[in-house]
């Protein structure tokens, strides 16, 4: 018996989703906003259902699995990837202020790989890549194997999908091939999200001399839109009544149809298309997305074992039992997550990127 928690560090919420024996004991989501004001709300609530056996942290980009008295200055940068000298480091600090908490509480935490850590993704896919998903993209995939080997009552290891996870800030499309994450397209490097702008032209990149992080938090349908306040819901509903938010739909929605297209060269024949995300939970979003991809498989949305927590907290919570030796060992096993390595920065190929990993320890 192992009682373990999985924590997401969603755009609009920390949720925190927790398996005792296999069965939910918590399935809790605070506005993310609070705890990077007070990180204390988070340790609170972890210091509430303790004891737990392990815990799988907030990971930002990833590691290869790293214990958090492994994490050091590099580790963290390669976690966040904030430059030192950026002025608005909140990111980096705010995941300290959470570190140290956890440190000192003595919690048993773990922290995990992004996709393209993962050894079961080709090299030739990872190629000029950093974002191909991140740490918490990775357990929605987890979440995936478990859901799709649940409905269709098949081994881990015969699953296989495309996985359209629509978050509020961020998108990202994964192929999961024999119970293995095989390629993926994060939201930095694919079409447009809710809030993000996705993959940069590199003319704009060098025009906008980028130094400002924050700006690929923006862009996205709600910015296309003209209202970066609208919330997803009230998007789906001003479609057919507001120019720009038609363009804004269009712009989202195609975005993602192509993103899907092309993850079918890496996954040719996949048992389904699988939706996860908060935005896939908004009937008009969801039905939409149905229509757009059903030419290229069969559409079904996630069904996850609890009610609150995003697909992403219920994923890392399965990893966290399978790592602490539970129930689903075998779903970690199958995916190979112990044996992810590498850093975020070992495929880039271009000038100066010896440099680069000079100067941050890499």
């Amino acid at each position: 018996m192992v009682r373990v928690l999985g924590i997401d560090p969603g755009s609009k919420s920390f949720d925190f989703c927790g398996l005792d024996d296999g069965n939910v004991f918590i399935d809790k989501a605070i506005p993310s906003k609070y705890i990077i004001k007070d990180p204390k709300v988070a340790i609170e609530l972890l210091r509430s259902v303790s004891p737990l056996d392990l815990i799988v942290g907030p990971s930002g980009y990833g590691l290869p699995l790293t214990h958090i008295d492994e994490v050091d200055d590099r580790r963290l940068f390669l976690m966040v990837l904030v430059r030192p000298d950026d002025s608005k480091k909140s990111a980096t600090l705010g995941l300290r202020r959470i570190l140290m908490m956890l440190k000192e509480e003595s919690f048993n935490v773990y922290f995990i790989p992004g996709v393209i850590h993962m050894p079961t993704v080709p090299a030739h896919r990872k190629v000029n890549k950093i974002d191909m998903g991140t740490a918490d993209k990775l357990c929605c995939s987890i979440l995936g194997i478990f859901d799709q080997s649940r409905y269709f009552n098949i081994e881990y290891d015969e699953t296989s999908f495309i996985l359209v996870e629509v978050g509020y800030g961020y998108n990202a499309i994964i192929g999961v091939e024999k119970g293995q994450i095989v390629d993926g397209i994060g939201g930095t490097t694919g079409s447009i999200g809710f809030l993000s702008l996705g993959s940069m032209d590199g003319e704009l990149a060098y025009l906008l001399n980028i130094s400002d992080k924050d700006i690929l938090r923006q862009g996205g349908a709600a910015y296309i839109a003209g209202d970066e306040k609208v919330t997803p819901k009230e998007f789906g509903k001003r479609v057919l009544d507001n120019e720009r938010y038609n363009l804004a739909w269009e712009a989202f929605m195609e975005g993602i149809e192509k993103g899907v297209a092309q993850m079918r060269v890496s996954v040719k024949r996949p048992r389904e298309i699988l939706l996860s995300g908060r935005l896939c939970r908004i009937k008009r979003i969801h039905d939409e997305l149905s229509k757009r991809l059903s030419y290229l498989g069969i559409v079904r949305r996630v069904k996850g074992f609890a009610q609150v927590s995003k697909e992403a907290a219920q994923g890392a919570t399965l990893l966290a039992d399978g790592l602490a030796g539970g129930k689903y060992k075998g779903l970690v096993d199958t995916m190979m997550i112990r044996e992810a390595k590498g850093t975020v920065l070992d495929y880039i190929h271009i000038r100066g990127i010896d440099e680069l990993r000079h100067r941050y320890g890499v």
